[in-house]
């Protein structure tokens, strides 16, 4: 699948787009791009939580699934294919 990663993200991670990550779902994908790119991306991506609790997605990042949000399918338990396109922005203020 391919993962578009904009902004504050691709100085993160030093990548604007990759198809060398996959998951059968949005949070596996995510959890494989945090192992990969660490404790700095893991915090823009996850919420913070107990060891026994699983993760959820932090207020922090925009993701889209085939032009989707996540949040109109079934959030991080979104279901991924091969031949999906995975977009990741963080929010940004603006005034």
């Amino acid at each position: 699948m391919k993962v578009k990663l904009f902004a504050l993200l691709r100085e993160i991670t030093g990548l604007k787009e990759t198809d060398a990550f996959q998951g059968a779902t949005v949070r596996e994908l995510l959890e494989s791009l945090c192992a990969k790119y660490g404790r700095k991306l893991e915090e823009w991506v996850f919420a913070p939580h107990e060891a026994h609790d699983p993760r959820s997605l932090s207020g922090n990042v925009i993701i889209l699934v085939n032009g989707r949000a996540i949040e109109h399918l079934a959030g991080l338990e979104t279901p991924l294919k091969p031949t999906d396109e995975v977009a990741i922005f963080p929010k940004l203020a603006g005034g």
